[in-house]
């Protein structure tokens, strides 16, 4: 069977030729507005070279003002054309620009054909290897590389054979399956929608035909999950509504609810045009059940043979979208279809090179790489493999602070939860500090270094310990000295050593105690993450704001003088960034005198 809607995606170097060529297609196809074709005959591009009256096929594709302005692609042109007996093609065509990888990362995820041009008088570039890997990441399943420009070289089949062998340890490393090679002049439409007659020594078909054949290799198993989005009480009754995905469902169908594992009965089903007696893949419905269920969104139902498995921590192939590097032990939320969690990245297991086929271990993931994580959510989720499911076995990763998307990833493997099982105990935080007359709390006091934090602390802890409070100050370099003696300071260190502090308060929270933590903590992401481990009214964050010219006049440690000598690169406020939190539960003033300032804090969190 013919697929009725087919997902193509243009992609490759800047000036490879992709919009001319879509041009040309959506020419071939009928699937252009003739006024549209008639203004793409005199609008000109700056440093076009195509006479007036001539079509210029690239304008055909672009939507934004200012790609026209600067004669490039810079959002992905989405392009709908008939490709006759019923089916239809959805072309997307992709920016060439490396800094535009995340438009094209978006393209890839929904695409089942990817059109990878190749300049043939430029040859294999670095950003031709960069979109063959997110489309192996990304699973799209049939690969055509196009050699364009062939015309430039009389159309040799030498230069062709050229660029197919540079490409050979690529695809080798990818392990990209059955890749179709195309010679082609976009330009002059040469093997495009017809089979080129001056390029007689290729017996292959046309890039439509290519197109027109093709034929999905997966097979759906009727194994249907639906993700709840949403619980309703209505006038009839209860209603869920979902999307169904891996198979098909029927009316008196059992399926599986999860976490909940308890089994339901459809009683009626619904798509948009009214009751029916059954749903297919793909389909949204609304369905009511034998029995009243408490199902929540975020809720999972399945086929009772469905084997679906909860885990905390996966492996995950990541494309970074942000400017602000991936960094190891920092916490980010990850959102895939209705679920959304907070995750922390535990390791960065190697970064991929696109120049050599070498993958390196690294610390970090800078904007537009690509590599391999391993991560641990907060709580159990059902993200499935990438091979298995694109629905289920693809997130995106969201900054905390900012709630900017700033990654996409794929699930490689499930890694488990290795089998921990938390225990509890009869006596608990509450009576812990009961025992103790305190409500166990941790003040948080982050500023730079030299910013008077630690002695505050200490003034704190000594006014706290009079009152007969159980108090402990955790300070950012006593602990250096032992806990986390393995630590540097860079972001990824910085991190981790935020994370461990905050793990030891919490322990210190449980056990009924008051904890100061005396800490720069530079990062707002990571104060975030620390304070989203307590309950609401455990976390007190103190910003001690002390102007940058009085810390490097105490500079009590001769740090800041260390970095005007060169001797450090990395200090908070002079030589690594330090994020002012933007909503503290207070603000002082670290010039003060300590005893006002230690007054402030007893008066507000005390």
């Amino acid at each position: 069977m013919q697929q009725p809607i087919i997902r193509a995606l243009t992609c490759g170097s800047v000036d490879d030729g992709k919009s001319t060529l879509i041009g040309r297609l959506l020419v071939a196809t009928d699937s252009i507005p003739q006024d549209t074709l008639e203004a793409a005959r005199f609008t000109r591009r700056s440093g076009s070279t195509i006479a007036a009256g001539e079509v210029d096929y690239s304008l055909l594709t672009d939507g934004l003002e200012a790609e026209r302005e600067q004669g490039i692609t810079i959002d992905v042109a989405y392009r709908s054309m008939q490709l006759g007996d019923d089916q239809r093609l959805i072309l997307a065509d992709a920016p060439g620009h490396e800094q535009y990888t995340r438009n094209m990362a978006v393209a890839a995820s929904r695409a089942d054909i990817a059109l990878v041009l190749v300049d043939a008088s430029k040859g294999v570039r670095e950003q031709t290897q960069r979109h063959l890997t997110i489309c192996s990441v990304m699973g799209v399943e049939k690969i055509i590389i196009i050699i364009n420009k062939l015309d430039q070289f009389d159309y040799n089949q030498d230069k062709f054979n050229e660029i197919c062998n540079q490409l050979a340890p690529v695809i080798t490393q990818l392990k990209l399956v059955n890749p179709t090679f195309l010679p082609v002049s976009a330009l002059y439409g040469q093997n495009l929608a017809s089979r080129s007659e001056v390029i007689t020594w290729y017996k292959g078909e046309c890039l439509l035909e290519l197109i027109k054949g093709f034929k999905p290799n997966k097979q759906v198993a009727n194994y249907p999950r639906l993700d709840i989005t949403l619980n309703k009480n209505t006038p009839s009754g209860r209603v869920i509504y979902g999307r169904v995905f891996g198979g098909s469902i029927s009316n008196k169908d059992k399926l599986q609810l999860w976490p909940a594992k308890k089994t339901v009965e459809i009683a009626k089903l619904f798509d948009i045009s009214g009751e029916v007696q059954s749903v297919g893949d793909g389909q949204s419905v609304a369905l009511q059940f034998t029995q009243e269920i408490d199902a929540p969104r975020g809720d999972i139902l399945t086929s009772p043979d469905y084997p679906l498995e909860f885990n905390n921590r996966f492996k995950a192939q990541v494309i970074w979208l942000n400017e602000a590097p991936l960094i190891r032990s920092r916490s980010y939320t990850l959102i895939s279809g209705v679920t959304n969690v907070a995750v922390t990245v535990t390791s960065i297991l190697r970064q991929h090179n696109f120049t050599s086929s070498d993958s390196s271990v690294s610390e970090t993931l800078a904007v537009n790489q690509i590599g391999v994580i391993e991560f641990v959510a907060d709580s159990q989720v059902a993200l499935e493999t990438y091979s298995k499911s694109k629905e289920f076995g693809n997130f995106i990763l969201v900054d905390r602070a900012s709630k900017e998307s700033i990654g996409a990833g794929m699930v490689i493997a499930a890694l488990g939860s290795g089998d921990i099982t938390t225990h509890s105990y009869q006596i608990g935080k509450q009576q812990r500090s009961a025992q103790k007359q305190q409500s166990s709390k941790v003040i948080w006091l982050t500023g730079l270094s030299g910013s008077g934090k630690s002695t505050i602390a200490n003034e704190l802890s000594n006014q706290l310990f009079a009152l007969g409070k159980h108090v402990y100050v955790l300070d950012g370099d006593n602990l250096r000295s032992g806990l986390n003696i393995d630590l540097g300071f860079t972001p990824a260190d910085r991190a981790e050593n935020v994370r461990r502090v905050s793990q030891v308060a919490k322990l210190m929270v449980d056990a009924g105690l008051i904890v100061i933590v005396a800490l720069v903590s530079p990062y707002l992401s990571d104060r975030q993450r620390a304070k989203s481990i307590f309950e609401a009214d455990e976390f007190f964050e103190i910003f001690v704001d002390t102007p940058l010219e009085i810390c490097q006049l105490r500079d009590s440690k001769g740090l800041y003088k260390k970095a005007k000598d060169g001797k450090i690169s990395n200090l908070s406020g002079v030589g690594q960034e330090y994020e002012v939190p933007t909503d503290p539960n207070l603000v002082v003033d670290g010039s003060k005198e300590v005893a006002k300032i230690v007054k402030e804090i007893m008066e507000k969190i005390i």
